[in-house]
């Protein structure tokens, strides 16, 4: 099994002055499933090299099994600070193509045309996608072969508005994640915030939240069996 997980390379949180980037506990939980699986991971971004961690997800409140995991992981830290440029790697190396979220992608992931003829090559190629929390948002311009956006008609679920109010960035980002999916046909459903919640429909599997990353990640092992 070969996994493409894609991070951002965008480390500005709009106007305000302050950083942002992956989130840690959606990059690690489900680079951790899948390498106790057995997969081989390579991890891209835009701009290749280190992609800019979110510095809210490295604060102690956040720290999961999977996070203190990664501390002592030199080997999982260099695969980290050596991603791949995007543009350098292909849909046709890979079974699958993971999108962990954070703020990041909203800003360049959605708009980066790249990344978009991946999604669509990986799922014409019938090959999974999946994205978790924000990471759906890259999904915003990907369409299908007659024209008609990706998310059209598909059960979906990314990050609630309730969820980007409670982090006081509803004004802030380029877009919401829930109004997106929802302006693009998609049939989008989520749990209570902050519960893990994964929606799978056909090769698609998005996830709502931090939470919702591991079971995202297990969702996606399940369809490659």
């Amino acid at each position: 099994m070969k996994i493409l997980m894609i991070l951002t390379s965008h480390d500005q949180l709009g106007d305000t002055g302050k950083k942002t980037g992956f989130w840690l506990e959606e990059f690690v939980a489900p680079y951790y499933v899948f390498k106790d699986a057995g997969a081989q991971i390579t991890v891209a971004s835009p701009q290749g090299g280190q992609p800019p961690l979110d510095p809210k997800s490295d604060d102690p409140s956040a720290q999961t099994d999977a996070t203190r995991r990664f501390k002592d992981d030199p080997a999982a830290q260099t695969v980290l600070t050596s991603t791949q440029k995007l543009k350098d790697v292909s849909a046709a190396g890979f079974d699958a193509v993971f999108y962990p979220g954070g703020h990041g992608p909203l800003w360049d992931l959605a708009e980066d045309a790249t990344s978009i003829a991946l999604i669509e090559a990986t799922l014409a190629a019938g090959k999974p996608v999946a994205a978790v929390c924000h990471a759906p948002g890259v999904l915003r311009h990907v369409k299908l072969a007659d024209g008609k956006p990706l998310v059209q008609g598909k059960s979906v679920t990314g990050f609630t508005n309730t969820e980007e109010d409670a982090v006081g960035l509803t004004k802030v980002v380029p877009f919401l994640v829930e109004d997106m999916l929802k302006k693009n046909g998609g049939n989008y459903s989520k749990e209570g915030d902050w519960q893990p919640y994964v929606v799978s429909d056909g090769l698609l599997i998005t996830g709502q939240n931090p939470a919702s990353s591991e079971p995202a990640a297990k969702a996606l092992l399940k369809m490659l069996g």
